[in-house]
């Protein structure tokens, strides 16, 4: 079993939305019971709080439901769990560079990289800004959740 952890700064927007739509694309090719996922925040501010509305509402307009997802923050723990930690920009994959233990083989590092020609190697945080933000996030992320789905699929099928 692979296990990937999508962490952004809050919990609320971008990891959530890269959860939901990691899940989907691969429910899409028929990996769903071989992966686990899960999201996390590097700060507490939302611990416990649902996902923005405003991410909430962007994916279910793409048949995602993001409504049962809570937010938590990351723990030194999680690096015994997951295979992939995976932050959304360079400021998060900074404070968990910081956190991560020595021990850890895993591979740490940004989600756009999995992206065939990522236009820019962070996903944007759209909190602040408008509606149009959650949908860019959106899109950039289910670029990148193809790219990984492949990586993973090459992985698990040379076991």
């Amino acid at each position: 079993m692979t296990s990937v952890l999508f962490v952004c700064m809050g919990n609320i927007c971008r990891s959530p939305t890269a959860e939901g739509v990691f899940t989907q694309v691969l429910e899409r090719h028929a990996l769903q019971d071989r992966v686990v996922v899960d999201s996390a925040g590097t700060h507490g501010y939302h611990v416990g709080h649902p996902p923005d509305t405003r991410a909430m509402q962007v994916a279910r307009t793409r048949g995602i439901d993001l409504s049962v997802q809570r937010s938590r923050r990351v723990t030194v723990e999680d690096f015994d769990r997951f295979d992939y930690v995976l932050a959304m920009d360079e400021h998060n994959l900074g404070d968990l560079d910081a956190l991560r233990p020595a021990a850890f083989s895993g591979h740490l590092g940004l989600l756009m990289d999995f992206a065939e020609a990522p236009a820019q190697r962070s996903v944007p945080d759209p909190y602040y800004g408008g509606d149009s933000g959650f949908v860019r996030v959106f899109d950039m992320i289910e670029e990148a959740s193809e790219g990984l789905v492949t990586v993973i699929r090459r992985q698990l099928e040379a076991r």
